[in-house]
């Protein structure tokens, strides 16, 4: 009598494990924010209205939280190679979550660095993450100004922009 009662109870134990696990391994739905096509194109045309305010034609990628494109605008007299490069950059920003010119920083301390062959990488300043709070959705590049530096300042002005809208 005393057996069966103790494998009663061991019984019971051992389902309420079982119930305990199944319920901390039930997967929820992801949450997330993404850029909008609408918010893409003002961030794109932003950048690229900044950029011929101050005299340099450029072309202007946004991508999304995967690196996909969601808007790419190549600007008025800008070279074919331009479209190319700005969402490389982009890409390069989302994908590092940091600014694209990091990775030229990175590639001078170590040359050899792997990530500078990974497709669409490049290291090239002209891009920036757009972040939520702490977690990067996206981000966004330009390319054909006369240094990395003039392309980002004009990014920054696209992001700065849907600022409010980033929350």
């Amino acid at each position: 009598m005393q057996t069966s009662g103790l494998r009663l109870a061991t019984l019971l134990l051992a389902t309420a494990a079982a119930a305990t696990l199944a319920a901390s391994a039930r997967a929820d739905l992801l949450s997330h924010k993404d850029i909008s096509a609408e918010m893409a194109v003002t961030i794109a045309q932003t950048a690229i209205a900044t950029c011929k305010a101050n005299g340099y034609a450029v072309s202007s990628t946004v991508v999304g939280r995967n690196g996909e494109v969601i808007a790419q605008i190549r600007g008025d007299n800008t070279g074919p190679h331009t479209v190319e490069n700005s969402f490389r950059k982009a890409y390069t920003a989302r994908t590092l979550r940091s600014p694209s010119g990091a990775l030229v920083e990175r590639v001078k301390k170590d040359p050899t660095l792997g990530l500078i062959h990974l497709t669409n990488v490049i290291a090239n300043q002209g891009a920036l993450p757009i972040k939520v709070g702490e977690e990067t959705i996206g981000a966004a590049g330009a390319s054909g100004a006369p240094g990395g530096e003039k392309d980002e300042a004009c990014v920054k002005a696209g992001i700065d922009k849907v600022a409010d809208q980033l929350k």
